[in-house]
């Protein structure tokens, strides 16, 4: 057996730990990106054109009824994930780029966050 090299056991994995309002704020979107509906619903948005998604392609990605769909986006945005603008009658949603850059910064590698 190879001689593995040794574990940083000592290298702490976050610049500081979590207060108790910010572990309650990233809780909840933890606990939102926790749906597999949800979870889904984000990945669509990021990778449509331009960053954005109009409801309806997101409708017609699910067999889902609208209104479900629309609670899903309802707990995105109140997690502070996406963003939407209406536009006529339909509505848009974008990914929330700072909540993005919270949750990779929490779960970067320390190397990874100091680069």
């Amino acid at each position: 057996m190879k001689d593995l090299p040794p574990l940083a056991c000592c290298s702490p994995l976050a610049r500081e730990p979590l207060d108790d309002q910010r572990s309650a704020e990233l809780s909840r979107v933890f606990k939102a990106l926790g749906d597999p509906v949800r979870l889904r619903i984000l990945s669509i948005v990021a990778a449509h054109e331009n960053g954005e998604a109009c409801v309806c392609d997101l409708t017609a990605a699910f067999t889902l009824s609208q209104p479900t769909i629309s609670h899903h986006l309802k707990v995105l945005k109140e997690v502070g994930l996406l963003t939407s603008e209406r536009r006529a009658s339909w509505v848009y949603y974008r990914l929330v780029p700072q909540t993005l850059i919270d949750l990779s910064g929490l779960l970067a590698a320390p190397e990874q966050v100091n680069r």
